[in-house]
């Protein structure tokens, strides 16, 4: 799995921040850009998050691409329906076996577990390859396709709803790809906007407790979760 960030808002920050200010200052938004500096806008971002008013972070935007990941997962990744989704399409790009399938650790590390799994996998993709050899359309080949098999796909979202998104995917209860895939994410955008992504990660980080209740996995330590957040 690869995660780049490609592309983002310029001066995420300073835009939130004037964002912020617009609905309580008298000045238009151009002037007060203008005199917006980062410690300042920083300030506001966290004074006003704080306060649950999120709406102003929605003007910064990030698009990722997010490379060599499963079927299974971006069926995950699509469910979050505020964000843009391009991805690689199965009618038009032929696939082969073992280097484009994602096997799961819990897989790969069993050798009669992967043994089965690898079995399968050519089985299917020898049933492909026939069918497309018979001239079936690849739209129509692919039905035999796994969920294993990789894909890329480009996605695009606001600071909102990736806070929600890495609510949701960063924590321990989330599949393991797809949290791997978040994870990165939140490494890369805090790199570029730390105070839009402060506390940013699992609920549990801000929350200082887990919501899931009964569902928390017993593995979970909230501390060290916190710990390993927070130093991204």
């Amino acid at each position: 799995m690869i995660v780049r960030l490609l592309r983002y808002t310029a001066d995420p920050e300073l835009l939130c921040g004037t964002a912020a200010l617009t609905s309580t200052k008298s000045g238009s938004p151009s002037e007060i850009l203008k005199d917006m500096n980062l410690d300042t806008a920083n300030r506001i971002i966290r004074r006003v998050t704080g306060y649950g008013h999120v709406s102003v972070i929605e003007h910064a935007s990030f698009t990722f691409s997010i490379e060599g990941v499963s079927r299974a997962m971006t069926h995950q990744l699509v469910r979050h329906r505020i964000a843009s989704y391009t991805q690689q399409s199965q009618r038009y790009v032929t696939y082969d076996m073992f280097e484009q399938c994602v096997t799961p650790p819990s897989i790969a590390d069993r050798i009669e577990a992967k043994k089965i799994f690898e079995e399968t996998l050519e089985k299917s993709f020898k049933t492909y390859k026939n069918l497309l050899e018979l001239g079936v359309p690849k739209e129509d080949a692919r039905f035999i396709l796994p969920n294993a098999t990789k894909t890329n796909i480009i996605v695009t979202m606001n600071a909102r709803e990736l806070r929600h998104f890495f609510n949701l995917r960063c924590c321990v209860r989330a599949q393991w790809e797809i949290r791997e895939a978040a994870t990165e994410m939140l490494r890369h955008v805090k790199e570029v906007a730390p105070a839009l992504f402060e506390n940013a990660g699992p609920s549990c980080v801000k929350l200082g407790y887990c919501p899931e209740g009964k569902m928390k996995p017993h593995e979970c330590k909230i501390q060290e979760i916190k710990t390993r957040f927070q130093s991204l």
